[in-house]
């Protein structure tokens, strides 16, 4: 059943991670490397089996090599989860054994940080493998990726809004945010800048009295997001939130957030288009993080990395015209567009001598 499911996703390689006396239970999945090696974070969550666990890294892999693929990076997709409590669960033996085993491949996988994972344990995995991003700056690395993750979401949305309403006035709208942990922070933080009036939730209530309290923001109950009548829908947690049973619930224009894999399956994706509801697909908003990881391959540099943050609009704005030009749901013009880079530069070939991005901006043990 597991290569069945592998050859559903197209995946390269997936390699589980055992270390008992770390307690290290971990799964890292290569979705596709034709455009360099794979990129993509580590996830800590307490997976109810391990069959749930590897259902999601393989999701979340292949959603890696999409959105590194519309972001215009030449990296390809990977992802891993660990299995565990990040409350209680986390060591330094634990990430430093997970660093070995990144190590062990030599570089055809590339980790970062994810959800319930920080810059702290990041520096663990560092001590054991070169191949790690989103570590603190003072290894040359461009630390916390949340706030570029969150500004290039805000860029997603101006381009939503202007498709849908013709301008890019984000103080004009309302909006329903799910999730307040740092991407979701973030991104309440900007549009509360802009003037927007919010709704937040959140399952854990002292991060909700914060947005309150900062960011005027006006709180209701977990399962009460999904009937405000906000004008934008911004998962900022866990997928699967626009789903057979939330959908229907909706008062919504625009869904724009910057979670992972927001649609609980294309089908909703069909139903939100009959619905007259503009889907900003989740990996083209949600790029910030890893553009801004991936500027550590060749040397960081924050200038430029809020730059790149900005193209994140016209990716948005590429998307929507492929949608219109090919009359297919934004969600298939978006994986139209990832198809499409990855087919061409897959036929490429590489000058006689030249390697794949590798880390020129930091040596380790600096």
């Amino acid at each position: 059943m597991i290569f069945e499911t592998l050859d559903t996703f197209g995946h390269e390689q997936v390699v589980f991670c055992h270390n008992k006396d770390a307690g290290l239970k971990a799964i890292i999945a290569i979705h596709n490397t034709v455009l360099g090696p794979a990129l993509g974070g580590t996830r800590m969550w307490p997976y109810a089996s391990e069959a749930e666990a590897l259902n999601d890294v393989l999701r979340l892999s292949r959603g890696m090599t999409f959105k590194n693929a519309v972001a215009g990076l030449n990296i390809g997709g990977g992802k891993a989860v660990i299995i565990g409590d990040p409350a209680k669960d986390k060591s330094e033996a634990l990430f430093r054994a997970f660093g070995q085993f990144v190590d062990s491949l030599g570089g055809r996988y590339i980790t970062a940080e994810d959800v319930g994972i920080d810059v702290n344990d990041m520096e663990y995995v560092y001590r054991e493998t070169q191949y790690v991003t989103g570590v603190h700056q003072i290894h040359g690395g461009s630390g916390d990726p949340s706030p570029f993750t969150a500004y290039g979401a805000l860029q997603g949305l101006m381009a939503t809004l202007n498709k849908k309403f013709g301008n890019e006035d984000v103080g004009k709208y309302s909006y329903a945010v799910q999730g307040l942990g740092h991407v979701g922070m973030e991104y309440v933080k900007l549009l509360k800048e802009r003037g927007a009036k919010i709704f937040v939730t959140d399952i854990n209530k002292t991060l909700v009295d914060k947005a309150v309290s900062e960011y005027g923001a006006e709180a209701v109950g977990l399962d009460e997001i999904y009937d405000v009548a906000a004008d934008v829908y911004s998962p900022c947690a866990l997928g699967g939130t626009v789903n057979e049973k939330t959908l229907p619930r909706f008062k919504f224009k625009v869904i724009c957030g910057a979670a992972n894999n927001q649609l609980s399956t294309d089908a909703i994706g069909d139903e939100v288009v009959k619905r007259g509801i503009l889907y900003a697909p989740d990996y083209a908003v949600n790029a910030g993080g890893v553009m801004n990881v991936a500027l550590e391959l060749d040397g960081y540099n924050r200038e430029r990395a809020m730059r790149m943050m900005r193209t994140i609009y016209h990716n948005l704005t590429r998307i929507y015209e492929i949608s219109d030009r090919d009359g297919i749901p934004t969600y298939r013009a978006a994986d139209r567009l990832a198809e499409e880079r990855i087919s061409a530069i897959g036929k490429l070939k590489l000058p006689m001598g030249r390697s794949q991005p590798r880390f020129q901006g930091r040596i380790r043990g600096q």
